[in-house]
C-alpha cells in the first residue's frame, strides 16, 4: 500500500511519499539554491511543489514563482500545481493581457509563467519580486547569455526579502564552461545529480532501451551526392587557391570562421578588394552545398527537392552559381527524376516499417499487440518520430497517411517559407487527440523535445541523432514514464548521422562526468557562492535610505524585447514604456533616440526605410541622435562605401548625429547619459509624441519623387527645385534629367522606363477575361 505525504497546503492521498524526493526537497530548504540534475519522469515537478508547499507555509502571504521556457509548459505546471497544492495557483504568459496579468499576481499565491513575460511586466512596474519566497527555473539550462532567466535571477536577488530559488533540468550541457555560467547566473550554492542507477531511484525508474538502427544509402542518392562532392571540391579547390582555406578537408565549422574571417577583413579595408567578395560568395555556395549534402545522406529526396526550390528563388550571386554549375545541375536533375519515380531515403522505408510492425499492421506479434490483446489500455501505445525538419516531417507524413498511420504533424509556432506555423491553441488540441488515441504517431520537430506533457508513450524514433547531448537526452525523455520505454535511432552508414551520434554519445559521457567530480562541483558551488555574496553587497549599497528622483526614459513599446530596457532598468533609470510615433527611446522635448543595430541597420539600406525613419526623426524633434549598435557594420554584403555614403547622408542632409556603441548594455549606459544631462535641473514633464506631425503636401511631393528608381531624400529634392513640380519631373525626358546634379544617365534612363512602361500586369488581366 502506497504512502503519501502530509501537509497542511498539499491535497490529502495526492503525492506519494518517494523519500528520494522528499530529501532532495529537504536539501534545497537547508542548503539554499540548489540546482537538482535527474533524467525525465523522475519527478522534478514534485521536488519544487514540496520545497513550494514548504516556503508558502513558513513565510505567510508570500508568493511562488515558476518560469519555464515556453507557454504550454507554463500551462503544464499550473495544472499540475493545482492538482496537488490547496492555495491558488494561476499562470501568466504573453497571450493574456496586461490588466489580466497584473490581476493573477496580485489574486494567487503561486504563479506559473515565461519568463519573457514576467521580465516585460517587472520592467513596466506592473509588479516586483519583494514577496516571492521561491523562485523555480524549469529547464534552468537555459539561463545563459542574455536570456530572461538570468535578469530575473538577479532582480529576484536584489529586490526579494526571502530568496530562495531551484533550478530544474535533465541535462545541463557537457561543457564545463557553461554549467559554470549557468550556476552564476541563477546564483546555484549546491548542485544535486540524480541518476537511473542510484539504488533510492531505481524502484521508481523506467529504464530505456536504445536501439541503433542502421540502414545503407541507395545507389540513387550515392550517384546524386557524387555530383554534389565535386561541386563541392571545384569550390573548396578554388578557396585553397585564393589562400582563404589551407585545406580541402574541412567541415561546416571551418568554412563559417573562414567567411568571418573574410567579412572582417572587408569591413576594416577602406576600398577592398574584388576578390574578397568573391571569397564570400563561394563560401556562401558552399555552405549551400554542405547543407545539401547533409540533406541527402540523412534525410532525402523531397527534402533535398524543397531545398533547391528555395534556393532558386534567391537572388545572390552564390545561389545563381550553384544553379548554373554542371554538376549540382545534374544532381539537381537526378534528384527530380528520383522523386518522379518514387525513390526516396530508405530511412523512410525503415521508419515505415518500424510503426506498421510497432502498431500491429505489419507481421509478428508485438509488444503493443500484446499489450492489446492482455486487456492493457489500447489508447496508451503511443510513438513519437522526431525529425530536424519541417519538410522532413511532411514527407513522412504522406507516407504514413498513404500506410493507412494515423499520424499528426507537431512544429513550432514561427512561419516558414509562407507557411503559417501551429498556434499554441492548435499544438495544445493536437496534443489532446494525440493522448486520447485519435492518432497513433506524432510526427514532431524539435518543439516536443522539451517538457511537453505525453505522459504515455512507448517509443521514440529518432529520424536522425543530433550532435547535441541536451537535445539527445531531452528526447529520449518522452519515454519510459510509466512502464520501460524505448527508442529507436535512425543512423545511415559512412555518413553525418555517425559523427552526430558518436558526438553526442561523448557530450554526455562528459556532462556525467563532470556532474558527479567532487573537484568540479566544489568549483562551480564555490563560484556560485562567491558571486551571491558580490550580489548582497550590491543590494545593500543599491538600496539608499533616502529615495532620490530618478532619470526618466519613455521607450518606444516596440522595443520591449530589447536588452537595452533591462539594462536601463539596472542602471536605476525609471524606464516607462510606451507607445512613440517616432523614435525608440526619448529623453527629453528635443531629443529622440533611433536604435539599430549593425545588422538592422544595413537591412533598412536595403529596403529603404532608413532614409524615411530619418526624415521623420529630423522633422518631429530638434536634435534627433542615431545609436549604431555592434562592431560589425560591414560585415552584410553591402558594400563598405555604400554604407559609409549613407551614415555621412544621415549626418549631413538630415543634421542626425550617430553615436557608436559596443552592445545593448553599452547602448543603455549612453542613453542614460544623454538622459542625465538632458533633464539636470528640468523640472517640467517629457511631452512624449504619440502620433506624428501632418503629412504636409512638399513631403507628400518628396515621397512620390523618392519611390522612383535609385532617388533618394536628396535627388528627390534637387529634381523638385529644379523642375518645380512633381508633373514636370514626370514629364522631361532622359537629357533634362540629367541636367540635374546627381542624375546620371543609367537613372535617368530607368526613371523614363518606369514613367513610358505600359502597366504589363493590367494588359495580363484583360487577356485573361478575354480567355474566359
Amino acid at each position: 500500500m502506497a504512502n503519501y505525504i502530509s501537509h497542511p497546503l498539499i491535497k490529502k492521498d495526492s503525492i506519494e511519499a518517494r523519500l528520494y524526493q522528499q530529501i532532495l526537497a529537504g536539501d534545497v530548504l537547508k542548503k539554499g539554491n540548489t540546482m537538482v540534475v535527474a533524467p525525465t519522469a523522475l519527478g522534478k515537478t514534485i521536488i519544487a511543489i514540496l520545497v513550494a508547499a514548504d516556503r508558502l507555509q513558513k513565510v505567510k502571504n508570500s508568493k511562488v514563482l515558476v518560469l519555464s521556457p515556453s507557454k504550454p509548459l507554463a500551462i503544464q505546471h499550473e495544472d499540475s500545481f493545482k492538482e496537488f497544492l490547496t492555495l491558488p495557483c494561476t499562470s501568466i504568459t504573453g497571450a493574456i493581457k496586461t490588466d489580466e496579468r497584473v490581476k493573477r499576481w496580485e489574486e494567487s499565491r503561486i504563479i506559473s509563467a515565461t519568463p519573457q513575460t514576467v521580465e516585460s511586466d517587472l520592467l513596466n512596474g506592473r509588479y516586483d519580486l519583494c514577496n516571492v519566497s521561491l523562485i523555480v527555473f524549469d529547464e534552468c539550462h537555459h539561463g545563459v547569455g542574455a536570456y530572461s532567466y538570468v535578469y530575473l535571477a538577479s532582480r529576484y536577488v536584489q529586490e526579494s526579502n526571502y530568496n530562495l530559488i531551484l533550478g530544474l533540468t535533465a541535462s545541463p550541457g557537457s561543457d564545463k564552461a557553461k554549467i559554470k555560467e549557468v550556476c552564476e547566473n541563477l546564483y546555484i550554492q549546491n548542485i544535486v545529480v540524480k541518476t537511473e542507477d542510484d539504488h533510492d531511484v531505481r524502484p521508481y525508474f523506467n529504464p530505456v532501451e536504445i536501439d541503433w538502427v542502421r540502414v545503407k544509402m541507395s545507389s540513387e542518392l550515392e550517384k546524386i551526392k557524387k555530383y554534389v562532392d565535386k561541386a563541392l571540391k571545384v569550390r573548396l579547390k578554388a578557396l585553397k587557391n585564393m589562400g582563404i582555406i589551407r585545406t580541402v578537408s574541412v567541415g561546416k565549422v571551418d568554412i563559417l570562421k573562414a567567411r568571418g574571417r573574410i567579412q572582417g577583413e572587408i569591413a576594416r579595408s577602406v576600398n577592398p578588394d574584388k576578390d574578397l567578395f568573391q571569397a564570400i560568395s563561394i563560401l556562401s555556395a558552399v555552405i549551400n552545398i554542405q547543407h545539401s549534402q547533409e540533406l541527402i545522406e540523412t534525410q532525402g529526396i523531397q527534402t533535398f527537392n524543397k531545398y533547391i526550390a528555395r534556393l532558386r528563388k534567391k537572388k545572390t550571386k552564390a545561389a545563381k552559381s550553384l544553379m548554373w554549375d554542371d554538376n549540382f545541375g545534374r544532381a539537381v536533375k537526378m534528384a527530380r527524376d528520383a522523386e518522379r519515380h518514387g525513390w526516396e531515403h530508405p530511412k523512410l522505408r525503415e521508419v515505415t516499417n518500424i510503426l506498421k510492425k510497432e502498431l500491429g499492421t505489419g507481421d509478428g506479434q508485438t509488444k503493443l499487440q500484446s499489450d492489446r490483446v492482455s486487456g492493457k489500455d489500447e489508447k496508451s501505445s503511443k510513438i513519437i518520430v522526431f525529425t530536424q525538419y519541417r519538410d522532413t516531417l511532411e514527407m513522412i507524413h504522406e507516407k504514413l497517411e498513404k500506410e493507412g498511420i494515423k499520424s499528426a504533424k507537431f512544429f513550432g509556432q514561427a512561419a516558414k517559407d509562407g507557411k503559417k506555423g501551429l498556434t499554441q491553441k492548435e499544438q495544445k488540441a493536437i496534443i489532446k487527440s494525440f493522448r486520447m488515441g485519435e492518432y497513433d504517431v506524432l510526427l514532431s520537430t524539435s518543439v516536443a523535445e522539451e517538457g511537453i506533457d505525453i505522459p504515455a508513450v512507448d517509443l521514440v524514433v529518432l529520424y536522425e541523432p543530433v550532435p547535441s547531448e541536451v537535445r539527445m537526452i531531452q528526447r529520449r525523455g518522452r519515454t519510459g514514464r510509466k512502464r520501460t520505454g524505448r527508442v529507436k535511432v535512425l543512423i545511415t552508414n559512412g555518413t553525418r548521422d555517425e559523427a552526430y551520434y558518436w558526438s553526442s554519445v561523448r557530450k554526455e559521457e562528459k556532462m556525467k562526468y563532470q556532474l558527479i567530480d567532487p573537484k568540479v562541483l566544489e568549483e562551480l558551488n564555490a563560484s556560485a557562492v562567491e558571486r551571491m555574496e558580490d550580489q548582497k553587497k550590491i543590494k545593500v549599497i543599491e538600496r539608499p535610505k533616502v529615495e532620490k528622483s530618478k532619470t526618466v526614459v519613455f521607450a518606444d513599446s516596440r522595443e520591449g524585447n530589447s536588452k537595452v530596457i533591462r539594462h536601463l532598468s539596472e542602471m536605476e533609470m525609471d524606464v516607462k514604456v510606451r507607445s512613440m510615433a517616432v523614435g525608440d527611446y526619448q529623453v527629453s522635448d528635443e531629443v529622440v533616440i533611433e536604435r539599430k543595430t549593425a545588422k538592422d541597420f544595413v537591412d533598412s539600406i536595403i529596403d529603404k526605410r532608413l532614409f524615411k525613419q530619418a526624415r521623420e526623426l529630423s522633422e518631429e524633434f530638434k536634435r534627433p541622435i542615431l545609436i549604431l549598435e555592434g562592431d560589425d557594420i560591414y560585415n552584410g554584403m553591402i558594400h563598405p562605401n555604400a554604407v559609409r555614403g549613407t551614415i555621412a547622408a544621415i549626418a549631413i542632409d538630415f543634421g542626425i548625429s550617430i553615436i557608436p556603441t559596443r552592445n545593448s548594455e553599452d547602448t543603455a549606459a549612453m542613453i542614460k547619459r544623454i538622459a542625465v544631462r538632458e533633464q539636470t535641473g528640468e523640472k517640467t514633464p517629457i511631452q512624449i509624441r504619440t502620433d506624428k506631425k501632418p503629412v504636409s503636401l512638399w513631403e507628400q511631393q518628396l515621397f512620390i519623387v523618392e519611390s522612383l528608381p535609385n532617388i533618394g531624400p536628396v535627388n528627390a529634392k534637387n529634381l523638385l527645385q529644379h523642375f518645380g513640380s512633381v508633373e514636370k519631373v514626370l514629364n522631361v525626358s532622359e537629357s533634362e534629367l540629367q541636367e540635374v546634379d546627381g542624375i546620371g544617365e543609367k537613372t535617368a534612363k530607368n526613371i523614363r522606363k518606369v514613367v513610358e512602361s505600359e502597366y504589363l500586369y493590367f494588359n495580363k488581366e484583360i487577356k485573361e477575361k478575354k480567355l474566359l
